[in-house]
């Protein structure tokens, strides 16, 4: 038959099957494709051949498989029509003698393994046949390579009485069951040229023949001396299914019902993946607020345990101490300033040092002040050439000029000669008690060379002071081109009076000096009681003028007033202008002692403060002894409180002293102790932790 026969035979099959009934769709395995083939030799063929040219037509009858048995194996491997071979739709056609005419037995046996061979390789790449489809009586294929084979051909199914009979032993050489001798075997036959499948799905081979009685025809010999491929996996006992058989399929040496094929490539990891993996459950509010609340509750214990430590750790704030008494005191009755007898020309000043000022009168400008300068050289000297205690000083010889400037009789001079030597000490009474002009200009040229470098010295020292309004032109004030204002003054005065040494010499009234005989100081108040100076001046231009200290001791402490008194003027000389000058100046002096007075502002255990821990913790303070303020009528004094030198600490006892209590400034100052009314304890733990700064 020609293949133009071939390929009309299976159209003619194919609209057959579709006009009987609608084609059976194939069934494939994802996995496994079974294949039904028959194995068949070429020996086989030609003896089936002769016996059914020679034989008797009832022995081939009874050579072939029972009807029942057959039939229960066409339910199991139904085929589609499309996937038959060309040689299945021909045997529907015609029978099987014009089969056997057209192809010769030989031919089968050739064209039989090819097929097989390239159904095997389509197998191998991937494609599976129909599950059901039926095998063709093929021929067994040549031994195929190892490497490149993948599907090892298989003998035909096996009767089922076959497989049943307990005669019949495994391929271990025990007696086999007997067959039947007189049913002879005919060779299906196959199409010389069998077209390959169309699909990419391998066509499985024709199974035998069926005889026009609808029974099929007995399975084929293999042919003698063409070996079987090799079996590549484990002999499996006879009558055993195996695990990619079909239910009921008998395997075993003789012939495979089905053999699995390679799975598809991604199918082992697919398996694995439902194997291992559990689907996630369905996300709801609750399991999401579980799954945020195991994810962050390890961190934030982490940072709660970071914190407590860094808390704990951190340093304490220092502790401070804040004034809850009232912060000042006012002393009754009328004002002192008011009532003081004021000078009522000039310029005029007083205060009580460390306290406050008393008042300013008089317009503060720039007069001249004639002696009252010898207090800033007296200051330089002091200043550059220091002395303490007891101490004398260097000695310093008096030069010609001096000597020469002794016997003028227009300026207060001190008698001295010239070769004469004082020590330092000497020449501060030479220069303030009798007033002496020729001595302080010998102390400006010993310190600096000559007057001129001197008098530079004093302005950048008034100006260091404050004194702004103050313009010196010589160290002894006789040029009248030396100005000032009482208020400047009352800033050296402050400022000079601090030096022991210097308060020393002033409240002398009168010294002897050995070599000039006893002098005698211009300061007529000074035999006044708690009258010390300071220093007069007085000239043509500057009138009379004092600048002047006194004491007054108020509960067992001993105050400081000061004060300043320029441009006065009396009679019709100079000397009349200064005794206006002391006269006007004791008024002040006298007003003032006589309006200071104490008072008791804070009592003994009253409470005036607290310690603050700086973490809201606080501590009250009182005051370990009264509180006696000095001052004067209308003064309003501030109270302040301060802590001791070494600071305040976390913890302490009660009545332990943390500070004083005071008020005023530099040696006015009055102050009591202020104790802890209860104990003072550092901050509680949890304090610590909850602090923010």
């Amino acid at each position: 038959m020609s293949e133009a026969d071939v390929d009309s035979a299976a159209g003619s099959g194919t609209e057959d099957g579709s006009e009987g009934g609608p084609a059976e769709e194939p069934v494939r395995d994802e996995h496994t494709a079974v294949l039904r083939v028959s194995a068949l030799t070429g020996a086989a063929a030609s003896d089936a051949a002769g016996s059914g040219a020679g034989g008797d037509g009832g022995e081939a009858e009874d050579a072939r498989p029972e009807p029942a048995d057959e039939a229960e194996d066409a339910e199991d491997a139904e085929e589609p029509d499309d996937a038959r071979p060309d040689e299945a739709d021909d045997a529907g056609e015609s029978d099987e003698s014009d089969v056997a005419d057209d192809v010769p037995a030989t031919d089968a046996a050739e064209d039989t393994p090819k097929d097989a061979a390239e159904g095997a390789d389509a197998a191998g790449d991937g494609e599976t046949p129909p599950e059901d489809a039926a095998p063709a009586p093929e021929a067994p294929a040549a031994p195929v390579d190892r490497n490149t084979s993948v599907l090892r051909p298989l003998v035909s199914d096996l009767p089922a009485e076959r497989t049943a009979d307990p005669t019949r032993k495994g391929p271990s050489g025990a007696q086999k069951a007997p067959t039947r001798a007189s049913a002879p075997y005919e060779a299906p036959q196959a199409s010389p040229a069998a077209p390959k499948p169309r699909t990419g799905l391998v066509a499985p081979p024709a199974g035998p023949a069926a005889d026009p009685t609808g029974q099929p025809s007995a399975p084929a010999k293999p042919a003698a001396g063409v070996p079987l491929p090799p079996y590549a996996g484990t002999p499996t006992a006879v009558g055993t299914p195996t695990a990619a058989s079909p239910e009921g399929a008998v395997t075993g040496p003789d012939g495979t019902r089905s053999m699995p094929v390679p799975p598809e490539p991604g199918a082992p990891l697919k398996l694995l993946a439902e194997l291992t993996n559990t689907p996630p459950p369905r996300q709801t509010l609750l399991r999401s607020i579980l799954r945020r609340f195991k994810i962050w509750t390890p961190l934030v214990v982490l940072l709660a345990i970071v914190f407590v430590v860094v808390q704990a750790l951190r340093p304490l704030p220092s502790p401070s101490m804040a004034l809850t008494a009232a912060p000042s005191y006012t002393f009754d009755g009328t004002p002192l300033p008011q009532s003081m007898p004021w000078p009522a020309e000039g310029q005029s000043v007083a205060e009580v040092e460390g306290l406050g000022s008393l008042g300013v009168h008089g317009a503060q400008t720039p007069v001249p002040i004639a002696s009252v300068t010898k207090v800033m050289t007296a200051y330089l000297i002091l200043r550059d050439h220091p002395l303490t205690g007891n101490q004398n000083g260097p000695t310093i010889p008096v030069d010609a000029q001096a000597a020469s400037e002794a016997s003028s009789s227009d300026e207060s001079t001190a008698q001295v000669k010239e070769g004469q030597q004082f020590t330092e000490r000497q020449m501060l009474q030479l220069l303030l008690i009798p007033s002496g002009n020729n001595i302080a200009r010998l102390l400006a040229r010993w310190d600096s060379g000559t007057q001129e470098v001197f008098v530079t010295k004093m302005q950048k020292a008034a100006r260091d002071l404050g004194m702004t309004n103050t313009t010196y032109t010589g160290a002894s004030g006789f040029e009248s081109s030396t100005k000032s204002t009482a208020v400047d003054q009352l800033k050296l005065a402050r400022e000079v009076m601090k030096n022991d040494v210097f308060r020393s010499v002033v409240a002398q009234p009168n010294i002897k000096i050995p070599g000039v005989g006893t002098i005698y100081n211009n300061n007529n108040d000074l035999v006044h009681v708690g009258v010390i100076g300071i220093k007069t001046g007085s000239s043509t231009p500057a009138g009379g003028a004092l600048m002047w200290a006194a004491t007054k001791k108020i509960d067992g402490k001993e105050q400081l007033i000061l004060g300043v008194v320029l441009q006065q003027h009396g009679g019709t000389t100079v000397y009349d202008s200064l005794q206006a000058a002391l006269v006007n100046s004791q008024k002040l002096i006298e007003s003032v002692q006589g309006g200071l007075t104490s008072s008791t502002i804070v009592k003994k255990g009253e409470v005036v403060g607290r310690i603050d821990d700086g973490l809201g913790g606080h501590t009250p303070v009182v005051a370990a002894e009264d509180l006696k303020a000095v001052g004067w009528a209308g003064m309003k004094t501030t109270l302040t409180m301060t802590p001791g030198k070494d600071g305040l600490p976390h913890s302490a006892k009660a009545g332990t002293q943390v500070g004083t209590l005071g008020f005023g400034s530099g040696s006015a100052r009055t102050t009591v102790p202020v104790v802890l009314q209860s104990d003072l304890s550092e901050p509680s733990f949890g304090k610590k932790l909850t602090r923010l700064g």
